[in-house]
């Protein structure tokens, strides 16, 4: 194992999780000092970490141990960077996977750029045996309401389209990371990160 290497991966898949090393630390049961240690490539994880690690990052243990993302894994990331377009007059969803020119009843849009919602904006999400349950309080008025709500991995995508004066309620396969990114028509585009 190339410590270097894997230092550097892991503080690459850290940050595209967007998650701070405290928080890696609390996930993998480890001090943040260790985290810190290993990213500046002064150490490595211990062997028993790296199925965890993996987990974690949607990967597999040959690529911590190589410290080198194969073409192919490098493309499945598309999906997480996700960018999402939103058009103010007829409220038409479009998403890209990269850089694009989008327009909508003539009107050029730009990607929106989400913020982490705040611990009272946050989506109530259960687990209710072998499903995820999300729901929130959040208000359903024609004019201020949650449009959709996406789910979000490396590798997968799934939107749930919601309208005004409907809950937000619905189920969705349990999954053991990921990112829940959804737009309200008065405060913008959030997102809250998934950790099992």
């Amino acid at each position: 194992m190339d410590q270097i290497k894997t230092g550097e991966l892991i503080k690459r898949f850290r940050t595209d999780l967007g998650l701070t090393q405290k928080e890696l630390a609390e996930r993998i049961s480890v001090s943040d000092k260790a985290v810190s240690k290993w990213e500046t490539g002064n150490g490595c994880p211990d062997v028993s970490l790296l199925s965890v690690l993996a987990e974690v990052f949607g990967t597999d243990i040959q690529v911590l141990l190589t410290g080198e993302i194969d073409k192919n894994e490098s493309e499945v990331g598309n999906m997480k960077k996700m960018k999402f377009f939103v058009c103010k007059e007829c409220g038409n969803i479009i998403t890209a996977t990269s850089e694009a020119a989008v327009t909508c009843c003539g009107n050029k849009l730009t990607a929106l750029e989400p913020r982490k919602a705040e611990d009272n904006e946050r989506l109530k999400v259960e687990d209710i045996g072998g499903e995820l349950f999300v729901s929130s309080e959040h208000q359903m008025t024609k004019d201020h309401y949650i449009s959709f709500v996406a789910y979000q991995s490396d590798s997968s995508f799934m939107m749930f389209k919601q309208y005004p004066e409907w809950n937000v309620q619905f189920t969705m396969p349990l999954f053991r990371s990921g990112r829940l990114v959804w737009y309200c028509t008065q405060c913008g585009l959030l997102y809250q990160d998934l950790r099992r």
